[in-house]
């Protein structure tokens, strides 16, 4: 049985990400397509109905999930719609503007029974599969200190929605740096957060930097839109050796450029981690998997059957939001803020 699946939005989120990661999925099928743009759409996706208004595939009973891939504004108030519906819903990061508007979703995804999940596709990155990898070989021992990095050179300012209002990159690049750290170690005790504009005319912050505080470790998040040289983007600290990647994972980059979801190459990382032993300094290439954005849509369509909760659930993006709002009362009050 494969589920009817609603794409609300066809920008760089919808076109790039969820319309062909859903349709890769075998219990899944691309079926409409909520867009101002229908001949857009259609150029690519031919045999997709598109249709105009979000309220249309809230009251088609066809339609058996729904994906949302809006700007960040409009997704508590859509995702709430749908779950009222009785509408399965996907929604791209952030859930919410705020903490108060999550814990509202979740409640309500709790209270009706439906299905709330949050598109957290940077836990299947080749590099962060690799280092989870890694990390379960016990080759790093104690693990005390971890760097994780989105650093980008964009030094104009872009007339968009993402850098026009809100919270700029740490609402933006922040759930998935965080979302990781939370994956492998769980919540922290506190964090400080620290948030800058740093280009000319910008009206959000574009770079970000936070500590999260654990009682054995210490994590350091860093996104940056003025890097020309983003070399590091991890680099996980033991007591037996360091692991040290560069370079971002592939598959938004291949997808950009067409080439199918899942075809030969998908997702193989051109730059392998290095292991640098502690002992004796040699360094070692450490390759991991290749990245799988799929397993998302997989996830998603297996706990549609009923086999099993969503692959990121409404209590762990709850989580994420937490540690986010702690972020931003860290910045404004100068402090760490506990959790």
């Amino acid at each position: 049985m494969t589920t009817n699946v609603a794409v609300v939005g066809f920008g760089n989120a919808g076109k790039t990400f969820h319309a062909p990661l859903v349709a890769a999925e075998p219990g899944l099928e691309l079926h409409t397509v909520v867009s101002s743009r229908p001949d857009e759409v259609r150029a690519v996706w031919p045999d997709v109905r598109v249709v105009p208004t979000y309220e249309s595939v809230l009251a088609d009973p066809t339609i058996g999930l729904i994906v949302l891939a809006t700007p960040d504004a409009l997704h508590a108030e859509q995702a709430e719609a749908a779950l009222k519906a009785g509408k399965p819903v996907v929604v791209d990061k952030p859930f919410a503007l705020n903490l108060a508007g999550a814990r509202r979703l979740v409640e309500l995804s709790e209270e009706t029974g439906v299905l709330l999940s949050v598109f957290q596709n940077r836990r299947w990155d080749a590099d962060f599969l690799a280092l989870q990898a890694e990390l379960a070989s016990g080759r790093l021992g104690l693990v005390v200190t971890v760097e994780s990095r989105y650093d980008r050179h964009r030094p104009l300012v872009r007339d968009r929605w993402r850098e026009n209002d809100g919270d700029g990159v740490w609402m933006d690049l922040g759930p998935h740096l965080v979302d990781q750290i939370l994956t492998l170690f769980g919540s922290p005790e506190a964090i400080t957060c620290d948030l800058a504009i740093q280009r000319p005319g910008g009206q959000t912050p574009d770079w970000a930097h936070a500590v999260l505080r654990y009682p054995d470790r210490r994590v350091i998040l860093n996104a940056a839109m003025v890097s020309a040289a983003p070399d590091v983007r991890f680099a996980v600290h033991g007591t037996k050796g360091s692991w040290l990647k560069s370079g971002l994972d592939v598959q938004e980059d291949q997808s950009k450029s067409g080439m199918v979801v899942g075809a030969p190459g998908w997702g193989v990382d051109p730059r392998p981690a290095t292991f640098v032993d502690g002992e004796t300094s040699q360094r070692t290439p450490a390759p991991g998997p290749a990245g799988n954005y799929q397993a998302f849509y997989a996830g998603v369509a297996s706990a549609l059957r009923g086999e099993g909760p969503p692959p990121v659930t409404a209590r762990q993006a709850l989580q994420l939001m937490e540690v986010l709002d702690a972020g931003l009362r860290s910045h404004a009050s100068r402090r760490e803020v506990a959790l």
